[in-house]
């Protein structure tokens, strides 16, 4: 069993959102159904950007955390140009 970091960028607002999950198939469906958290729900075109797995929920947890902490769009886009990891 993996846990994923993920970013998904919505085209009609240009902006990421950054997450993490057990099941990133699963979870993106549910951002682009309205069942996911309250910033993801305004809209349906979410697409992934990048992912990174690790072993435990609670890396997945924190490496999402210092993602958010930095607050940078920059960083954002320095994760998505190095590719989608796995």
């Amino acid at each position: 069993m993996s846990f994923t970091t993920y970013i998904i960028y919505r085209k009609t607002l240009n902006c990421y959102y950054v997450g993490s999950t057990e099941n990133i198939d699963t979870r993106l469906l549910r951002h682009n159904n309205g069942n996911g958290s309250t910033y993801t729900k305004k809209a349906n075109d979410w697409v992934l950007k990048w992912q990174l797995n690790f072993k435990t929920r609670s890396e997945a947890v924190s490496f999402e955390l210092l993602v958010k902490k930095k607050k940078s769009r920059k960083y954002s886009d320095y994760l998505i140009s190095t590719g989608i990891q796995e």
